[in-house]
């Protein structure tokens, strides 16, 4: 098959092999760039509308005990400028961004052990008690089916947990030898089992990447069918051992975008800060490529900049809390509208 008739292929029947995924990536022009984005902004319409969801992202600590060859928040990173929120700073964080109204509130860390069952149970709680229109979604790591499980009778509605790449010798590549990739992915089937809104995802262009790499990581996606998925290119940070590995492509992030949203056409799809960050039309094209989430900011701005897992991370712009207004009038400008919304999976449609 050529590539368009993939693409079609995939459009319909939502499910392709792994070498079909690799055909389209090695094969891939621009006219196929630009074709999938029109398919998948299709799809994305007959569910979603113009609607356009954001969430408010909270970066809770820079503090983490991993040391990932490619994150600027790795332990072993000396240079990095270390804080840690407060259970009071985030609820108000959450306080601050209901008032400019986001229903959603995104707690982002590092593995930071200070953030244990009974403070993070209480803060979700507390949260849910001021608040109780507002979803929680929680991207704090690896932990135990028992402390999932805490946190979700607490009240957190969705986990995001990255399997950064689907292929066991590639993971080894980007992560020191206590990490596993089977303990990832383990975590990752129990949040299913518990009930939450699971959010997967890879960085596009990863050090070490291959194409066949790349095509596992979408066709995971694909048969896994997290309710969210993240993705973004790697971009390369000064203080990791990775720092002159090249950064992904906008294209290429583009291209996976498209793919995933063919592919499960329900899912919750960022445009990340990274692709933000790669160039500075990243968030419009992401959502012209079947995107459907925005996360702005809404870190404190005086830690922001220390959450630093990559060079030159956009945290302002459109990105940033302060400029919402701005962001809502990019996202009309094109055709779409950001919505007060909680956004959740759509289940039953």
């Amino acid at each position: 098959m050529e590539v368009l008739e993939l693409i079609d292929k995939l459009q319909f029947t939502h499910n392709i092999s792994a070498e079909e995924y690799e055909f389209i990536i090695s094969h891939a022009e621009q006219m196929h760039i630009d074709y999938a984005a029109k398919k998948a902004d299709h799809t994305r319409k007959e569910f979603f509308g113009n609607k356009v969801f954001i969430r408010g992202l909270i970066e809770i600590s820079n503090c983490c005990k991993n040391n990932c060859f490619y994150c600027g928040i790795r332990r072993d990173n000396k240079n990095a400028i270390r804080y840690r929120l407060s259970p009071e700073e985030i609820l108000q964080c959450c306080k601050n961004g209901h008032e400019l109204g986001f229903r959603t509130f995104v707690l982002q860390g590092g593995e930071d052990s200070f953030y244990n069952d009974e403070i993070l149970c209480n803060l979700i709680e507390e949260i849910k008690k001021n608040m109780p229109d507002c979803a929680v979604a929680l991207s704090l790591g690896e932990r135990s089916i028992e402390s999932y499980s805490k946190l979700k009778t607490a009240g957190a509605d969705r986990y995001l947990l990255r399997q950064e790449t689907a292929t066991e010798e590639h993971y080894q590549k980007l992560h020191p030898s206590e990490m596993s990739f089977s303990n990832r992915m383990k975590c990752l089937e129990n949040l299913k089992a518990l009930g939450y809104q699971t959010g997967a995802g890879f960085m596009v262009g990863s050090p070490f990447q291959t194409e066949e790499n790349l095509a596992r990581d979408l066709f995971f996606i694909q048969n896994f069918k997290p309710e969210m998925c993240g993705i973004g290119p790697f971009i390369p940070h000064m203080d990791t051992d990775y720092n002159n590995f090249p950064a992904g492509t906008l294209n290429q992030t583009l291209l996976c975008l498209s793919l995933i949203r063919l592919a499960n056409p329900k899912i919750l799809l960022p445009a990340t800060t990274a692709l933000a960050t790669i160039s500075s039309e990243g968030i419009p094209l992401g959502i012209k490529a079947g995107a459907n989430v925005v996360m702005p900011n809404l870190t404190p701005v005086s830690v922001r900049k220390n959450y630093s897992l990559y060079d030159r991370k956009a945290v302002t712009g459109n990105q940033a809390v302060e400029n919402i207004e701005i962001l809502k009038k990019q996202m009309k400008a094109i055709g779409y509208e950001v919505v007060v919304d909680r956004g959740d999976f759509l289940r039953n449609k």
